[in-house]
């Protein structure tokens, strides 16, 4: 039963980073999922895949792992690469690229 600390990434549908700041514990499944096969719904004995406690830092969530006996895996997040650009630099002098238009 292990399980992974994680925090999580801002949803690509939308712009805003809300729920991403928090920590979140989840349970890797024990077991397979298996289809139903009369209404295709997908069924799974593990009762800890639904289980996902949240965290205001990594730290507590280490502490709730470890005063619980939870073997743990910590994913560390990525830092997003941000590019700079303002409106001003399409008129630039010292453009590097040159007008398409």
């Amino acid at each position: 039963m292990l399980a992974r600390i994680y925090r999580p990434a801002k949803n690509a549908m939308q712009s805003g980073k809300a729920k991403t700041k928090d920590w979140v514990l989840e349970f890797e499944p024990a077991s397979a999922r298996r289809s139903d096969p009369l209404m295709g719904w997908t069924l799974t004995s593990d009762m800890n895949g639904q289980i996902r406690l949240s965290f205001e830092t990594r730290d507590e969530a280490v502490a709730y792992a470890q005063a619980h006996g939870i073997p743990f895996q910590i994913t560390e997040p990525k830092t997003p690469k941000r590019i700079l650009k303002a409106y001003a630099d399409n008129f630039a002098y010292t453009r590097k690229q040159s007008w398409t238009h």
